[in-house]
């Protein structure tokens, strides 16, 4: 039965990960490495929380808080250029953080399976979109780390409330939750998805190895490697 990590537990896909992850039979233990105390501390038993406001550690904190071997680390960890000050802010904690984070899982040995939250469209290519480029940069960097597997989660627009509004989205969020209430779900779930249907699927591929079975995947040196779609993180995340 696997001991877990979650990076970014203080976002809205993170914490709904932490909150599975705690009611999960199959997770063991529970760390987070976060930078400051959250608003509601969790009181959980399995929950392990270490605080270090100097995300720069993180990597070199992270190999000394992993658990056992074979466990499973998940990262929702990411921000917007506004919070950050500018795309090159942004891509220091988007793109290098999570890579230098991945790097130290891997480094440690103690990580089996590692979990990503990236974005729907990532591509490393494109010239029109900093934020889906630097999501497809980190893509292909994690998976040449050859994690024993790996998972890349696509999610679309991402709904849940937010500690703190995104501009723009949150018109968005009304749009797409305003549509379901006259066209079928499907449709919506198409392109928007509730952060803990994300959190769920993201879960299950991490701790489930039965939801593997039939996959689409990619090999590379050491692993496999699941790319999620947006069908598939419905399918997983809504299912009974």
């Amino acid at each position: 039965m696997p001991a877990t990590t979650v990076i970014g537990s203080t976002g809205l896909v993170g914490h709904e990960i932490l909150l599975q992850l705690l009611s999960h039979p199959s997770a063991t233990a529970v760390s987070t490495l976060i930078r400051r105390d959250p608003p509601q501390p969790s009181l959980a038993p399995k929950h392990h929380q270490t605080i270090e406001p100097d995300s720069t550690k993180w990597p070199s904190t992270l190999s000394t808080l992993l658990p056992t071997p074979k466990s499973t680390l998940f990262s929702a960890l990411g921000t917007t250029r506004s919070a950050a000050g500018g795309v090159d802010a942004q891509r220091k904690i988007d793109l290098d953080l999570n890579l230098e984070l991945a790097k130290s899982a891997k480094e440690s040995g103690k990580v089996s399976t590692y979990v990503l939250i990236s974005s729907a469209n990532a591509d490393a290519g494109s010239k029109w979109n900093a934020y889906v480029q630097m999501k497809g940069e980190l893509e292909e960097e994690v998976k040449k780390l050859g994690f024993e597997k790996t998972v890349i989660v696509r999610p679309g627009l991402i709904l849940g409330e937010r500690e703190k509004k995104r501009l723009g989205e949150e018109q968005v969020q009304w749009v797409a939750k305003g549509l379901r209430k006259w066209v079928p779900s499907g449709w919506v779930d198409s392109w928007a998805q509730d952060a803990g249907v994300i959190a769920r699927a993201a879960v299950r591929a991490g701790l489930e190895e039965e939801v593997w079975e039939g996959r689409k995947l990619e090999r590379t040196e050491g692993g496999k490697v699941w790319v999620m779609g947006q069908d598939e993180i419905v399918e997983l995340g809504t299912a009974k």
